[in-house]
């Protein structure tokens, strides 16, 4: 008899209850938490889940610092942990907003916790959620852009980041992104002329798990919103393989919306999504850096 395979959602650790949170905890966790700190906060709320690597990433220059600090979090309740089941090795650890972490955060936003939108359960939830890959892929599609602007002294920034939750409440209506983003970097390498490029996108985060027929889909929604704003927002595909590119363009053809579709790069690449991979639909042509997608279509659309 074959023995079953254990569940994908399940996982490494047996979680803990929640502490109870005390106006003395709260007040100690406030008195402890550093600038970096509450952005780390306020980013693992905003986009549910950031794994160690992740963060390492976006604040610090070591993975040793970045667990000492973390661990030092966690035994404040400003944050809660839990590794994902995988099939061979150990998974990393991910990260999300802790009971105390929400309390601090609720106080300095001027709201309650039921304001704030938290409950421990809920946060937690993400770790047996089957979107749980996807949520990650999509942050580190950003965590890539931040931590290679982190790494330049010229001016490159990840000037928005807005979760799906942000994007459906303002564009659910028509189209429901994965993320949306802006990123600047200058124009050339003379900085003394201080001109820079910038972009505003839609991002379609692919895993390859859904038909390419409802990917492609997606483009009405998108159709309908620049209808009815007239905005000219393009629409990234961030893809997992080539041939899923290969197959995905053929179908959107020449959309009636700004596209542009990319392969999932190794993270060994220095440059990833900023970096001149991009391959505009429609468009015949190399492939192009994040910000000319800003005027790639402006002579076709």
């Amino acid at each position: 008899m074959t023995k079953p395979t254990r569940p994908a959602h399940r996982l490494r650790e047996r979680q803990a209850r929640p502490p109870r949170v005390t106006a003395a905890l709260i007040a100690d966790l406030a008195h402890r938490l550093t600038a970096r700190d509450r952005a780390l906060l306020t980013l693992v709320w905003e986009h549910r889940v950031l794994t160690s690597d992740q963060i390492t990433a976006l604040f610090f220059r070591t993975s040793v610092r970045t667990h000492q600090r973390l661990r030092q979090l966690h035994e404040l309740h400003a944050l809660s942990s839990f590794r994902p089941w995988t099939p061979n090795g150990t998974a990393a650890k991910h990260w999300v907003l802790g009971p105390a972490g929400a309390h601090v955060l609720a106080v300095e936003q001027g709201v309650g916790l039921r304001e704030l939108g938290y409950r421990h359960e809920t946060a937690m939830g993400i770790a047996v959620s089957p979107r749980l890959g996807h949520q990650v892929g999509v942050n580190d599609f950003f965590v890539r852009l931040r931590a290679y602007a982190r790494n330049r002294d010229d001016g490159a920034r990840l000037v928005q980041w807005w979760p799906e939750r942000r994007c459906v409440s303002k564009w659910g209506d028509h189209a429901r992104p994965d993320a949306f983003g802006q990123w600047s970097e200058p124009r050339n390498q003379d900085q003394s002329q201080g001109s820079s490029a910038e972009v505003a996108f839609f991002l379609e985060h692919d895993t390859g798990t859904e038909r390419l027929a409802r990917v492609a889909a997606k483009l009405n929604g998108y159709t309908a919103l620049a209808r009815e704003t007239g905005s000219t927002t393009p629409v990234l595909f961030w893809l997992p393989s080539a041939a899923r590119e290969a197959n995905l363009r053929k179908l959107l053809g020449v959309p009636r919306v700004p596209v542009a579709t990319a392969v999932q790069t190794p993270t060994t690449s220095r440059e990833g999504p900023a970096g001149a991979v991009w391959l505009p639909a429609g468009i015949t042509g190399p492939r192009q850096r994040l910000t000319a997608l800003a005027n790639a279509w402006e002579f076709t659309m």
